[in-house]
């Protein structure tokens, strides 16, 4: 087992988020193929121990890309419970909102203008393949860093933040649980304004429960 990495300190960065973002996407890109094919093996062993998982039916998650954890070899698993694995797309003529699409090997893909695979528009327009996301069990969602307070910081896109800026009102909501390599991990995290809360963080060494929601 290899020895979690130190986390990083904002303070190193004279707060600046753009900066410490900049790091921690060089960091997991750094990763050999081998340290992500094992760290996405205990991540997804972590996950499938999590009641928030075992419960869900209707799963979104995501296809990594630019270094990020891989959770698609929890795909398997989920669909032999039966449960059903969506994948955000960007939102056709709505500016940084996703929709959540139905997932499965048959799904016709193509590539969006982030390099990111995602099926295909035309496919997802349909109802029967797609669900708000309110519908959903559970979203997990990558992430490019955390803290041990549950804090994180997203891609800076804005996109899941916007599509779940719903979960804070009261209503139907899915369980939020972010994703990361530990590498990713920082002392300190502050909290923007726009940031959604998630339900729970985790990454191939721990498992971070954020303090209770507001």
């Amino acid at each position: 087992m290899t020895t979690p990495a130190a986390p990083l300190s904002l303070d190193a960065f004279d707060g600046s988020r753009q900066a410490l973002r900049r790091e921690l996407r060089h960091r997991r890109r750094r990763l050999t193929r081998e340290q992500r094919r094992l760290a996405s093996l205990r991540l997804c062993r972590r996950l499938r121990r999590l009641p928030e998982v075992q419960r869900a039916r209707r799963v979104a998650l995501y296809l990594p890309n630019d270094g990020e954890i891989d959770p698609t070899p929890l795909i398997d698993w989920l669909e032999q419970r039966r449960a059903r694995v969506y994948l955000p797309v960007l939102r056709p003529l709505s500016r940084n909102h996703l929709w959540f699409v139905h997932y499965h090997a048959g799904t016709p893909m193509v590539t969006n203008r982030f390099g990111i695979p995602e099926p295909q528009a035309r496919h997802g327009a349909h109802r029967a393949r797609r669900l708000p996301a309110w519908a959903l069990d559970l979203i997990l969602l990558p992430l490019v860093g955390f803290d041990d307070a549950g804090q994180r910081m997203g891609m800076g896109g804005g996109f899941y933040d916007r599509t779940l800026a719903f979960t804070r009102r009261p209503g139907p909501r899915p369980r939020l649980i972010g994703l990361a390599h530990d590498c990713q991990r920082v002392e300190r995290l502050p909290v923007a304004p726009w940031d959604v809360p998630l339900d729970l963080i985790a990454s191939d060494a721990r498992v971070v429960r954020p303090r209770a929601r507001r």
